[in-house]
């Protein structure tokens, strides 16, 4: 990317949290409309809780004001640093271990590995930010009191309740939507970057057109993750013993009692959000990778 394959692991470090960090201001709203949306109760014969995309942002607001989009952001703020540190190292190293020298230039299936390969480390912190986020975004205030305070209540309640592995469950699931989506996330904005760069440029773009592709690159990492993604979500927030067998037993009762068309639960706002947040994502990346090398070029 840019120059990501240029700068040491520090300057990916930095330059991956300042992106991280630009993604979930942009996008956190539409993610708490997705999750809603996602893990909202059908009771059969009663109408459902929000009609759609633009019924869920109004109750939102109404009830709990522009606050309740924001409910669950510090879990990710908290984590995005070393997740996009990760992912951006897990990347340069997917790719290191395909190429026979330095400068062999990869296919697109092998940046797809490369880009999967990314998504193994960046779980182990993503699994429980994950769940905590989504049962803090579930909460309404139309519902009653709040069952958790914040993020460290949350994590207190859930050890209680289960241990380590109560904090951890949905670990596979994230695993399930985060390797192929990794995998086409990288893929593409390599692709698109080779792409629109023009001739001379060694493969820098403006920022619009790396706006562009960063952009380009999340609408496709949704597109592969959606369906995962219902699932996590579903099994992440839903109380202990609910679904003993996982993942699979998630699956099970939403095809059974919803059909397929649950797992695009959500879609509405995490499409309305690829776009401009990964937009600013890698816009926010490459622009900190531009200001660590004129800061410390040596570093």
């Amino acid at each position: 990317m840019g120059e990501a394959n240029k700068v040491s692991p520090i300057k990916n470090f930095f330059a991956g949290g300042f992106g991280g960090v630009c993604t979930i201001f942009v996008g956190h709203p539409f993610d708490t409309l997705k999750v809603r949306l996602q893990t909202m109760p059908i009771v059969p014969g009663q109408a459902p809780l929000y009609r759609g995309t633009w019924d869920c942002l109004t109750k939102t607001i109404k009830h709990e004001g522009i606050r309740g989009l924001y409910k669950g952001m510090a879990a990710p703020i908290t984590g995005v640093a070393p997740i996009f540190a990760i992912s951006f190292l897990g990347f340069g190293i997917g790719k290191k271990l395909q190429q026979s020298h330095p400068n062999e230039k990869l296919t697109l299936l092998q940046l797809f590995n490369a880009g999967a390969f990314s998504a193994i480390g960046t779980t182990i912190i993503m699994a429980p930010g994950e769940r905590i986020k989504c049962l803090l975004q579930v909460q309404q205030a139309s519902t009653g009191p709040a069952k958790y305070a914040g993020p460290i209540d949350c994590i207190r309640q859930l050890y209680k309740q289960g241990g380590i592995r109560s904090i951890y469950r949905g670990t596979g699931a994230t695993l399930l939507r985060d390797v192929p989506a990794s995998g086409i996330y990288f893929m593409t904005y390599e692709w698109l970057q080779n792409t629109l760069a023009p001739e001379n440029s060694e493969g820098k773009l403006s920022p619009l057109r790396t706006m562009f592709a960063g952009g380009m690159a999340g609408i496709a990492n949704w597109i592969i993750a959606i369906p995962p993604d219902v699932l996590k979500s579903r099994l992440q927030t839903a109380p202990e013993g609910t679904y003993p067998n996982g993942v699979r037993d998630v699956f099970k009762v939403l095809m059974r009692e919803e059909g397929v068309r649950a797992l695009y639960k959500g879609a509405v706002p995490v499409f309305l959000r690829a776009f401009p947040a990964n937009a600013v994502c890698f816009l926010g990346f490459e622009m900190a990778l531009k200001f660590l090398n004129w800061l410390a070029p040596s570093l």
